[in-house]
C-alpha cells in the first residue's frame, strides 16, 4: 500500500493557512476526481468561535467537502476516511487545547495527569500514520505560537512545549512543510 502525502502548514492567526490549504486540496482533488474531507477541531464555546466556524463552513460550501466535526480523539475519524481521500485537518492547535483540558469538568484535566498527554500524542501519531495509509493527501493546519516570549503561566508553557514537540515531529515526517505569513507561503520543506 502506498503512503499518502503529508503536508504541514503553520502560521500566525489569520495568516491565510486554512484558505491556502483548502485551495491546494481542492485543486488536487479536482485533478484526480477525489473526495474532499474536512476534519474540524473547533468547538463553538462562544459567539466569536461560532461565527468563525460558520464562516469556515460557508467558505467550503461550494467545494462539496465532507465535514467531520472532531474536537478531540482524532482516531475516531478513521472509519469515515475512504481510500484516496483528500483530507484537511484544521487545526492541530485547537485539538491540543481540547485534549490538554479533557477532564477539566471533573477537576483533573489531562495536563494534570501523569502520562496522559504522552499517551494522547502517541495515539495522534498512530492515527496520522493510519490516515496516510488510506488518504491520498493529508494536510494538517496548525497555529504558530512559539514566536511569543515565555509565559508566566505554567499551563501556557506546557501547551507551548507540547505544540513545539508535535510540530517538530510532523515536519520531520511531512513531505511538505509550509509557513504562512500575510497570505504568502514559504516552503521550508517540499518533497
Amino acid at each position: 500500500m502506498v503512503r499518502g502525502k503529508l503536508t504541514f502548514i503553520s502560521g500566525g492567526v489569520r495568516s491565510g493557512k486554512s484558505a491556502y490549504a483548502e485551495r491546494q486540496l481542492v485543486e488536487e482533488a479536482q485533478l484526480h476526481d477525489g473526495r474532499l474531507v474536512y476534519i474540524a477541531s473547533g468547538l463553538a464555546t462562544d459567539s466569536e468561535m461560532q461565527a468563525r466556524i460558520e464562516r469556515h463552513r460557508q467558505d467550503r460550501s461550494d467545494q462539496n467537502w465532507t465535514t467531520l466535526e472532531q474536537s478531540a480523539k482524532l482516531e475516531e475519524v478513521l472509519p469515515a476516511i475512504q481510500q484516496g481521500d483528500y483530507v484537511l485537518w484544521d487545526c492541530l492547535t485547537t485539538w491540543l487545547a481540547n485534549e490538554l483540558y479533557e477532564g477539566w469538568e471533573t477537576g483533573i484535566p489531562c495536563l494534570g495527569q501523569a502520562g496522559c498527554m504522552e499517551q494522547k500524542v502517541q495515539t495522534l501519531y498512530a492515527t496520522i500514520d493510519t490516515l496516510l495509509m488510506t488518504a491520498k493527501h493529508l494536510t494538517i493546519v496548525s497555529n504558530e505560537v512559539l514566536d511569543e516570549l515565555p509565559s508566566t503561566y505554567e499551563e501556557t508553557n506546557c501547551y507551548r512545549q507540547w505544540i513545539g514537540r508535535i510540530h517538530q515531529q510532523l515536519v520531520a515526517t511531512a513531505d511538505t512543510a509550509i509557513e504562512m505569513d500575510y497570505g504568502l507561503a514559504t516552503y521550508w520543506k517540499n518533497g
